[in-house]
């Protein structure tokens, strides 16, 4: 079964007719990194957001649409702000301090939390 990036990559050239290597002159990244996002069985980390912004002009779809798409391939839950609350979730402030702050980091910070993040999922999985 193919992850939530492959399908959208997957689709967008069936529908368009495109090929990789025309998805990679569109959005200016390279054909390998095209071919390894669609077809690579289990994204191991989080695309650059170079990558991620090259892979959404290339596919002609929003930057949000490919990073939960990649996010999700990777097994990294995304929270929308403006999402509705899950029906019955216990309403956690630290979450929502979370989700509110991180925006107002730089990218760079944003990357190492992304990183401490995934560190601190990656030690959880060991343990369990």
């Amino acid at each position: 079964m193919a992850n939530a990036l492959q399908q959208i990559i997957r689709d967008r050239l069936d529908r368009e007719g495109w090929s990789y290597g025309e998805v990679a002159r569109r959005g200016g990244i390279p054909r390998s990194t095209v071919h390894h996002l669609a077809t690579a069985e289990r994204v191991v980390r989080m695309p650059q957001p170079s990558t991620l912004e090259g892979l959404s002009k290339g596919l002609g779809l929003s930057l949000d649409t490919v990073r939960r798409a990649a996010a999700e391939a990777c097994g990294i839950h995304v929270y929308a702000a403006d999402a509705p609350p899950i029906e019955g979730a216990p309403a956690d402030p630290e979450v929502d301090l979370l989700i509110a702050s991180v925006q107002q980091l730089s990218a760079d910070d944003r990357r190492h939390v992304a990183a401490l993040v995934e560190s601190l999922l990656g030690r959880d999985a060991r343990r369990g």
